[in-house]
Order: C-alpha cells, then structure tokens, then sequence
C-alpha cells in the first residue's frame, strides 16, 4: 500500500511524513482495535418482535414501538420460485402503518419474513440453481424496494430435512441454504447503494442442534446480520418436556437447552453476536392419559396455547393449574392434578433470566414469538428492564 494512502486512513497517527511504514501498519490496527472495542461496548442488544401479518390487518396502534429494535414481518409466501404477497392489499396497508411507528422510534427496522412453517415447502426449488436463486434474492428484494423497508429475513423451516408435511427438501439444501443467503446478500448490496441505508439479512433457525448437519452455519453466516434461534418447540417425541428451556432439566432425561444451542452454533462458526435467542410468548399444553410425575411422563396430546397474556390472567394458579418452577432449566411450568394437563410457558422470571444469559453471554439480543400473544406486554416489559433498547 502505498503511503499516502496509508496516512489518509490512519490521520490521527499520522504525524509527520517520515513515519516509518511499520509505525503507520501499527497505528492502523491500533485504531482498528480501539473502533472495534468502542462498537462492543457501545452496542446495544436488539430486541426482535414477529408481527403476524396472516392474520390481517395490523393494529400497530398496539404495538410499543420504543422497546423494539426490529419488526420482522411473517409471513412471505414462496410461489413460482420467487418471494409473493400472498395479500399484498393488507400486507402493503400493513407495511404502511409499520412504516409509521418509526416517527415514535426512527432507529426501528422493519423487515420481511419470508416462509414459516406453512410456507417453506417451495424454498428447495426455489434456490437450487443459479438462476432460481437470483430470481428469487430479485423478488425478495424488489419487496422492501417496493414498500421502503429495511430487510429481508428467512426462515426456511428447514433445509436438508422435513418440516410441515409435504415440504420439499433434499441434500443439495445444505449447500443451496448458504448460496441463497449470498445471492440475496448482492441484491441488498445494489439496494443500499441505491438507498444509501444499511439493508438487513437474517435468517431465523432451529434451536434444535441437528439443524447444524444440515446447513454449513459457518459459512452463512458471512453474509448475515443476525440468526434467530428458534430455541422453543424442542420437543421430544412423546414426552411432556419443558418447549424451552435455558438449560437442560434434571426433572427428566433433557435433550434440549438454549445454552448448548447457544454453544453449538458458536462451536459450527457462528460468532456469539451475531446469534439471537428466541422467547415464546405462547405455551404448549401436554395431557397425560395418568398424571404420575408430570415432565418426563408420555403424553396422549399437545396442543398451542395462545399467549401469555391468557396463560398469566386465567389459568396460573386458577383453574385447578399449580405452578410450578424448575430451578435448573430456569423455566416455569403449571400442572392440573384434575385434567392431566401440564403446561409449558415463559413468564417475566424466565425472560429476565434469558436476558441475563444474552447479556453475560455477549450475544445479538433477544427475538420473540409473536407479538400479539401477550396482549399486556408482560414479557415485553420484563425484556425492556432487562435490555434497555431506549
């Protein structure tokens, strides 16, 4: 490199012209580590709310804009190999109205999801050659052009092995996975040049740790912002377990945790601050056909149970349901002795105790699941004392 472009990139150390090369190469990465040391410590957590565009219009009226760092809309569709509003009258009226909570929050970002569990059974033949892939970071793209927004987010439910029934997937998956996010990467790059903003890419994932021999996460995560941890819904087979738990139980034979989610994203080359636990705001109801110990037992049924806000008002300690805390896995949960019921669910306690983990940890921040299912913003309000995002 030649000197004067040394000196133009290392100013504040370039004091005189007899510099030697080496003191200039040392100023260099002296004020790189400094930058980056600054950028540590002075970011903040993001804190990531899924708003459920399938279900309508948006009542953002609702939404408490200032503890939220970035709005990831669900669900984009795939269709024809290209990303599709499936409702682009709502969905444009919604993008509108998110658009509009940046007036309480200009720091909010709102991007797209594109799949979920319902929608993912095309994402294999949409990326599987060159052409697909470009074709499909096109449409993505052309989206939140289109509608002034800030990202594109995928949650491909999962690549390289079944996800809802009837889902496409095969082997190529695991290398396409990492070749969509690159060919989406270009296009968000011409958009930010065009724009002059930083456009988004994330992905959401599994939280369960066999997603890893399916996909090269190290790889990917070159070309993305943050990967959501989907660390809930970690079942196992038929037995009554905690949905997400932060650590692994002693109450059964635990095969689950945040904390080796965490590490074993880390471990395939994911750095720390780039993965986001993800916090139901939902629970899931397990009946046994005898209640003998509750957790660990075989369960005849499950079911979803939509959200917190109901969980906390009607059904904690009420309605024959006793809560109940697992000090190890740091989750709570209630059991109804009558029905054979026992539920898993996140509260306030459980939510401070992931944040804590976040903080101590050095990772992106938090995400949730879904807005809407916790009303009140019990949850909400507990991961705002916890992470401040103001």
């Amino acid at each position: 490199m030649q000197l004067s472009i040394l000196l133009k990139k290392c100013r504040p150390y370039a004091l005189a012209l007899s510099l030697t090369p080496f003191l200039l190469t040392t100023a260099c990465q002296s004020e790189k580590k400094e930058q980056a040391e600054t950028t540590d410590s002075t970011r903040k957590p993001v804190v990531i709310g899924y708003v459920g565009g399938f279900h309508g219009l948006l009542k953002t009226e609702n939404i408490q804009a200032n503890k939220l760092t970035h709005i990831n809309y669900a669900f984009v569709d795939v269709k024809e190999g290209k990303a599709f509003l499936s409702n682009e009258k709502t969905d444009s009226t919604n993008f509108r109205k998110l658009n509009l909570l940046k007036q309480t929050n200009p720091e909010l970002k709102i991007l797209i999801s594109i799949g979920g569990w319902a929608w993912s059974e095309n994402f294999s033949d949409a990326v599987l050659t060159d052409s697909s892939r470009k074709k499909f970071a096109e449409s993505s793209v052309a989206i939140i052009r289109k509608y002034k927004l800030d990202g594109v987010d995928i949650d491909w439910e999962y690549p390289g092995m079944p996800g809802e029934e009837g889902n496409v997937y095969r082997p190529e998956d695991k290398q396409n996975f990492t070749l969509m996010f690159e060919a989406i990467r270009k296009e968000l790059d011409v958009f930010e040049k065009e724009s002059g903003q930083k456009k988004l890419l994330t992905t959401a994932v599994a939280g369960f740790i066999p997603f890893l021999n399916v996909t090269e996460m190290g790889k990917a995560q070159e070309y993305l912002d943050y990967v959501n941890l989907m660390t809930y819904d970690l079942f196992q087979g038929d037995t009554v377990v905690h949905h997400a738990p932060l650590y692994k139980s002693k109450l059964y034979n635990a095969a689950h945790g945040g904390d080796n989610t965490v590490k074993a994203f880390e471990a395939a080359g994911v750095p720390a601050e780039k993965l986001v636990m993800g916090l139901p705001f939902y629970g899931r109801m397990f009946k046994v056909a005898k209640l003998e110990k509750g957790l660990g037992q075989k369960q005849v049924s499950q079911r979803y149970v939509d959200g917190y806000t109901f969980i906390k008002d009607s059904l904690v300690n009420k309605q024959g349901f006793k809560e109940f805390r697992d000090d190890v896995a740091k989750v709570p949960y209630l059991v109804n002795e009558k029905t054979g019921e026992i539920l898993s669910y996140e509260d306030e306690t459980s939510v401070k105790e992931k944040c804590r983990y976040v903080l101590d940890h050095k990772l992106g921040g938090v995400m949730f699941w879904e807005y809407d299912s916790d009303s009140k913003n019990y949850l909400l309000n507990a991961i705002d004392e916890s992470i401040k995002t103001k």
